[in-house]
């Protein structure tokens, strides 16, 4: 199934993952909306979402390129209405924006709780809930989230009871919508095993250096076309590793996403023993943020 002529929402999408997602659909010649703050260069984030519309045309796509915050409702009613009036309609959406910083309860200013919930889980519902009318107008429907597997146990809590929180919001979205909408819109979500080369990664996790022990956005890239091609009806509900979600897809060289082939690889958070790593895939024994 092709994404040629779908159009898509992307929060988030002026850089890293949410960019990747975009050029790769973008190569069936999808239309794109890059949903996302950064309209001015900024000292510390590379792109705008003015410098992403160019990378999408350039990879086959449409773009429109929308100044957006989605804590704010007006302005996510606003960023919909100009989807909808420039492509007549939405078929997907990327719930890709998200707030970061895992700290412990006491070094955890409650304005960086109300920011990560305001974007991760509020964002993600209100987005998706704006978006909804026309998703139920679409052929192929889905929501996509970039969230963890929901698993309960007090390891992934302890150390950052806000952050992880917050991202396990966003994956609540996805288990009640993928019920709530069964058999019409999917709802999945995709989680990387190992860390990404983004700007999370340089200026608030490890610094640029473990990027030779990251992987490249493009896995996610992937992984998300290829769970956006598969029929709305039937598959959803699931809540996906890349790495062993593309394996049963039959992609079998899994070096070409390293940013260093044959480097160990720095574990992300919150990802669970089942599935195991692929065959080959060095993980190193240290956790992501320690």
């Amino acid at each position: 199934m092709s994404l040629k002529g779908k159009t898509l929402f992307i929060t988030g999408a002026s850089r890293g993952i949410g960019l990747a997602i975009a050029e790769r659909c973008a190569q069936d010649g999808a239309n794109i909306v890059i949903a996302a703050k950064t309209d001015q260069p900024h000292p510390k984030l590379e792109g705008t979402i003015h410098t992403a519309a160019e990378a999408i045309e350039k990879a086959g796509g449409k773009a429109l390129p929308l100044v957006c915050d989605i804590r704010d409702e007006a302005s996510v009613d606003a960023a919909i209405a100009k989807t909808v009036e420039t492509f007549g309609g939405i078929d997907i959406v990327v719930n890709n924006a998200s707030a970061i910083f895992p700290m412990p309860t006491k070094d955890t200013p409650i304005k960086r709780w109300d920011l990560m919930h305001q974007v991760n889980a509020r964002g993600t519902f209100l987005v998706t809930q704006k978006a909804l009318p026309y998703l139920e107008k679409a052929e192929n429907p889905h929501i996509l989230a970039l969230s963890p597997p929901l698993d309960m146990r007090e390891k992934w809590f302890a150390p950052h009871v806000a952050y992880t929180s917050a991202k396990y919001g966003m994956s609540l979205c996805i288990l009640g919508w993928a019920g709530e909408f069964k058999g019409k819109i999917a709802a999945n979500a995709i989680w990387p095993r190992t860390a990404v080369a983004t700007a999370a990664i340089a200026n608030v996790l490890a610094g640029e250096d473990a990027f030779k022990n990251c992987r490249k956005p493009d896995i996610l890239a992937e992984t998300a076309y290829r769970v956006l091609t598969k029929p709305a009806a039937e598959f959803t509900g699931n809540f996906l590793i890349d790495d062993s979600f593309l394996v049963s897809e039959g992609v079998t060289d899994l070096d070409q996403f390293s940013v260093t082939p044959g480097e160990e690889l720095l574990p992300d958070f919150f990802v669970p023993e089942e599935p195991a790593a692929p065959e080959g895939v060095k993980i190193m024994d240290v956790q992501l943020g320690h």
